[in-house]
Order: C-alpha cells, then structure tokens, then sequence
C-alpha cells in the first residue's frame, strides 16, 4: 500500500463530518453513504486516540467495503465536554445511533482497545436480540479481559485521585515517550504520527479530561461479567488480531482468550505492539481479510 494512499490528519477531517447524537457533536465518516450492496463494517478506536488510527487500512478497506468510522465522545475531532461522566455503554449507545443514521442493518466490527471494550457491549446487547445486527466482530489489542489487563503507572495515575493533575501536567514529550513504549521496539510511531497523536488528544482541551475517559478501567470489572460473556455466548464469528510485543495486551492477552474463548480465528503478531493497525497495516489487512473471506463475507483478494 503506497504511502500516499493514507491520508493525513487534514484530509481525514476532510473525510468526515459532524452530526449531533443525544445533543453532543460526534465526528464521523461514511465511506459509501449510498452504497447498501457491500458488506458495511464499522470501525472503533483507542484511547487516547481516535478513528485516524485506521488511515492506513482505510484505501484497501473502502475498495471492498462500505467502512464507517466515528471518534468517540470525548476524542479526536469529536466534542470533549469538560464536566461529563464518560462511559463505555454511553459510547455504545452513541454507535448504535449513529449506525442507524447511516441507515446499516447489518455490520461488522473492527475494534481496537477502548473500542475493544465498546464492541463487547454492542456484541452484549446484539446476542439479546432476536435479530441479529452483527455479523462478525475482530477484535485488535485491547483489555478484552480485566484480569489480564497491565494498564501502564500513568494509566494508574490517572485513575486515581491524582488524576486531574495528571492530566493537566501530561506534556506532549512525556505523551510521546508513553505512546513509543507501548509500540513494537521495531515498529515504533514516527514523529508525524506521533504528532498527529498529540493533537487529537489536545484539541478542544481533550487532555484535560483524560482522567475522564480514563474511567473505563474499573468499568471494565464492574461490566467483567456481560462483556466476557458477550465474548463466550457470540452467535457471530470472532477474531483477534493482536500484536505479541505490546506490553498491556500482548502474548499474555491471548493466551487468556484460548482459555476463555476457545481457539477461532486467532493472528498473532510476532514483534508488534499495542498498534498493530498503525504497526502493521498489510498484516492486519491480510489476516483479516482470510477471516472474512473463512465466513464467506468477502471473496479472497487476489494474490499480489
């Protein structure tokens, strides 16, 4: 895939646009608005970052999809409310909207980290239904499992009552050094996505509520019980494609899945980090594409 095939942080904005979902502005990209003949696939992003994550997947995915993306209330080009109670159901509820006023029935999910955790209760309230609306789900690093979860010490720092200084003291030069730690130690961010980084977060004065959306954590353990058990009693395939080198959610994340989960379809990325989709863009893209391909979603891209 050819580098300038991605697009940039200006004309992923460029991309998308801003609709308002339960009063709140939320930034989001329909790749094919008018398009309900391909499989549509939505993707959900990382804290603390946001849907530009994906820019790398983004050309060859449109090219045999209808892809939707959103940042979550609270990141990216999305609204940051100073004074809100950030929750993973509240994003769910976001997402769900949102997929209907794009007028989608039937999706599958792409999801990464936060979103990890977006996607198990969108999967929850999907397994109560009578009609399913999820056709598959492929879940990229993420703390899919509290128990095997090692949030890194500003992760801690920020959910403890330290937090709202923390946040506000975050520089960009300790962000970068926090963010290049968790990358592959041969597949660390360069300086324009780093900064790219830095200024999803910072827009809007996002950094000041990191402390806030930060509260996932122990939302996590609370939901432990619905959101693993989303994983277990799914009635559409799964997949996890997880970097092995990522020190939150790596080897150790996976072998927690096989226990849990069962084997599936799982791809596990020698020597890559907590980003694989930004690490590792064409192994993401080929894994996942023998995935749907598997459950006869999409025909195999040809060879080359």
């Amino acid at each position: 895939m050819a580098t300038e095939d991605v697009p940039d942080l200006q004309q992923w904005r460029a991309l998308g646009r801003d609709v308002v979902v339960a009063g709140q502005r939320i930034f989001c990209i329909d790749s094919a608005p008018d398009d309900h003949t391909r499989p549509a696939v939505l993707l959900l992003h990382g804290f603390p970052t946001a849907s530009w994550d994906y820019a790398r997947l983004w050309p060859p995915l449109r090219a045999r999809m209808r892809v939707i993306t959103l940042d979550l209330l609270g990141f990216g080009f999305s609204a940051k409310p100073c004074d809100h109670d950030y929750s993973i159901v509240e994003q769910a509820d976001t997402v769900e909207a949102m997929v209907a006023a794009c007028g989608v029935t039937h999706y599958h999910v792409l999801a990464h980290d936060y979103g990890d955790s977006v996607a198990q209760e969108l999967l929850a309230r999907d397994n109560a239904r009578s009609q399913r609306r999820i056709d598959s789900v492929c879940f990229l690093n993420g703390g899919l499992f509290p128990e095997t979860h090692r949030p890194r010490l500003v992760q801690r720092l920020l959910c403890s009552p330290l937090g709202p200084a923390v946040a506000a003291l975050t520089s960009r030069r300790a962000f970068w050094r926090s963010m290049t730690a968790i990358f592959g130690p041969a597949t660390p961010p360069d300086a324009a996505d780093l900064g790219a980084f830095w200024t999803l977060l910072t827009r809007d004065g996002g950094r000041h509520i990191m402390h806030r959306l930060i509260r996932y954590m122990p939302e996590r353990v609370h939901q432990r019980e619905r959101w693993v058990g989303a994983l277990t009693a799914a009635r559409c395939p799964l997949a996890l494609i997880n970097g092995s080198a990522d020190p939150v959610s790596g080897a150790h994340m996976v072998a927690r899945w096989r226990d849990v989960v069962g084997a599936g379809h799982i791809a596990e990325l020698a020597g890559i980090g907590h980003y694989p989709q930004v690490e590792a863009p064409q192994q993401v893209l080929d894994h996942y594409g023998k995935f749907m391909a598997a459950n006869g979603f999409l025909q195999r891209a040809p060879a080359g």
